[in-house]
Parts: C-alpha cells; structure tokens; sequence
C-alpha cells in the first residue's frame, strides 16, 4: 500500500453520499470517469446531518479554499460544492464531478489535500474556512 497518497479520514453525510450515488450511477454520468469519487465515497464514515461538525465540507457548503496548483502558483477563491445541475459556470460554484469537487468533499478547516488535475498536473488543496455549511445553518435535506 502507498502511503504517497495519503488522504485525511473522510466523513461524510449519509444523504448527501446517497444523493452522489444516485448521480454516479444515472445514464448522463456512466461515462464518466469517477473512480476517484467512488473511492472516496467507499472509503468515508457516514453520519447523519444533524451529527456533521460546522467546519465540514458537504454538499452546497460555501468554504475559502486555497489551491496550490505548481510550485509556485497559489490562490484563494470561495467555492461552493454543488451538484452537477447547480453548477454555472462561474467557477464559484463547483460540481462534485469535477476534480476540485471531488477533492473538496468531506475536508474541514486546516485539511490539505493533494489532488490529481486534468493534464497529469497535482494541485494542493487547503481549506482556510467554511463560510456556509447548510447543516450547521439547519438545512438538513436541502
């Protein structure tokens, strides 16, 4: 087993991986490659909603995000993880699908990961903090 892909413990809400695996496995998604996302969703603890901590990364969670994409190339941005059919284009809200999505997914302020990106590249990941979370805010099935 390599330990050069190391990735924090993952904890995710039971909702939320049930409404992601309903997507992964809808005809418009099957052709994607999403293997990175089914491992991620394998491997988390599921809890319920109303049980998330504040600082948690779920589904339609605004958080300030840092990304380290290269050795030098560093910038924040506030992204909101959405579902596919959500997402806009803006590049402010980000699909599950999508790399960064997928990477964000159960992270929690001060958690750094690495993530592969399009064209063979790794970016770095780090969350500075969570602006809107929808459970902590009571939406707890939005």
């Amino acid at each position: 087993m390599s330990t050069s892909n190391k990735r924090p413990p993952l904890l995710l809400s039971r909702l939320d991986v049930e409404r992601i695996e309903a997507l992964l496995d809808s005809p418009q998604y099957r052709s994607l490659n999403t293997a990175a996302l089914r491992d991620e969703l394998e491997r988390a603890e599921l809890a319920e909603p109303g049980a998330l901590p504040a600082d948690l990364i779920t589904m339609n969670t605004t958080a300030l995000v840092k990304v380290v994409d290269g050795e030098q190339d560093a910038h924040q941005y506030e992204l909101t993880l959405v579902y596919p059919r959500d997402s806009d284009g803006s590049g402010e809200k980000v699909s599950i699908l999508a790399p960064v999505g997928s990477a964000l997914l159960g992270l929690r302020v001060g958690d750094s990961i690495d993530w592969p990106m399009p064209g063979g590249r790794s970016a770095r990941l780090h969350v500075l903090a969570v602006r809107y979370q929808p459970e902590a805010a009571g939406e707890l099935h939005r």
